[in-house]
């Protein structure tokens, strides 16, 4: 998954400013204790990512 499309499914999913929000601020558990942005600039594939927030943010497995 591009960073590009994993940027417009947070957008699509949680708004444009809470996805930034989230992506600077939120620290995963399931990322090593890191947030969205940092696990990014760590080479963390963005699908892996983006499985890590629909479990911690329960999203629906059809927007998943």
């Amino acid at each position: 998954m591009r960073i590009t499309v994993f940027r417009r499914l947070m957008a699509e999913e949680f708004g444009a400013t809470r996805a930034a929000m989230l992506a600077a601020d939120h620290v995963f558990s399931g990322l090593g204790g890191r947030t969205i942005d940092q696990a990014l600039d760590g080479g963390v594939p963005a699908k892996e990512i983006w499985r890590e927030v629909c479990v911690e943010f329960e999203v629906p497995k059809e927007r998943r």
